[in-house]
């Protein structure tokens, strides 16, 4: 199968899943996911059984949550990295919160949640899915965040500036050049260890207008100095020896957009503080991250970033739900009168 195929299949998929029938959701899954595939979704809900686990730990308790939910995505884009065919999404999932999910009190107004989602293909069939979804988005709007305020801005990130994320037939041209425009810059960032800011070389790659779309936890950053001072700062102070972990990493292009997936991508040792209010503790830790740019000219105009912040927090040994649910008690008149 072809990168066009697959991407049709995904984008047949999303399509189904905007209107969100459970029972056409479930077919189109069935038919398009491996029975031995690779599931891997976000803390808490990590590697699922099989794909059964997508209806029945997933969606149907979202569902329940938004019964009118829809699934609305403004990138798709595809291509191969490592001899792998990946298909990778963003947008977010939306509807009127009207039943608790995961605790997080309902809102009963709409609300939105960022998702990245990957898909790996083999022979037209889905073989592994990674997949994020930002989760602590959904407690911000329940007002129900229960750890330290974001330095970047809080908001819901748009679609691209130029409304072309979903990405149809590949220029093969475009598409190695934005590849190698985010490869050199992620090189450059990996010499800040031994060079400082100057080393990284940042206003070579990126746009003077740059955005960069973080999770809700960290915000977003406009511009290099904003990228600098909301997230590359804390994040370096904090994380100094932040390095590639070993495994699987994929970095794949269509046209304008660069695609990254890996599970987990990072590690690194808490040592510093700064980032996230997170004490140094000295423990090491992994991190996933999953992230798309969009390249207007020879430089990266935006880029969008999930990371999965309660995955962290969980291998520190914090319990945000927990916490989320002390803080909200009287939701659901649990205190102690």
């Amino acid at each position: 199968m072809s990168n066009s195929d697959n991407k049709e299949r995904i984008r047949a998929l999303n399509n189904v899943m905007y209107d969100f029938e459970l029972t056409a959701v479930e077919s189109e899954l069935d038919e398009l996911i491996s029975d031995t595939a690779t599931l891997q979704y976000g803390y808490p809900f990590e590697q699922l059984a099989n794909k059964q686990s997508l209806i029945s730990d997933l969606y149907q308790p979202l569902l329940h949550a938004v019964p009118d939910l829809e699934k609305r995505t403004y990138i798709s884009m595809g291509g191969e990295a490592d001899g792998q065919s990946w298909v990778g999404c963003a947008g977010y999932y939306t509807g009127s919160f009207l039943e608790p999910w995961l605790d997080i009190p309902p809102t009963g107004h709409q609300v939105s949640m960022r998702f990245h989602e990957f898909y790996r293909f083999e022979s037209g069939k889905v073989v592994e899915v990674q997949a994020l979804w930002d989760i602590p988005e959904l407690m911000m709007q329940a007002n129900a965040w229960p750890m330290t305020p974001s330095l970047g801005r809080e908001w819901h990130p748009p679609a691209p500036a130029t409304l072309d994320g979903i990405v149809g037939r590949t220029n093969a041209t475009r598409a190695d050049t934005s590849l190698t425009i985010v490869s050199e810059m992620l090189n450059g960032l990996s010499k800040h260890a031994i060079g400082g800011v100057e080393a990284m070389n940042l206003d070579a790659f990126w746009h003077p207008k740059m955005s960069w779309y973080g999770p809700s936890g960290i915000g977003t950053c406009r511009g290099i100095s904003g990228f600098r001072n909301w997230h590359q700062i804390p994040f370096l102070n904090a994380l100094p020896d932040r390095r590639t972990k070993e495994g699987a990493r994929y970095l794949f292009a269509d046209n304008n957009y660069v695609a990254f997936t890996a599970w987990p991508g990072m590690e690194m040792t808490v040592s510093g503080s700064g980032w996230l209010g997170i004490a140094p503790s000295n423990q090491n830790i992994t991190m996933r991250s999953l992230d798309f740019w969009r390249v207007e000219g020879d430089k990266i105009r935006e880029n969008w970033v999930l990371v999965d912040l309660l995955d962290v927090y969980h291998q520190l040994g914090v319990d945000v739900f927990a916490r989320m649910k002390e803080l909200n008690k009287s939701h659901y008149r649990q205190f102690e009168r």
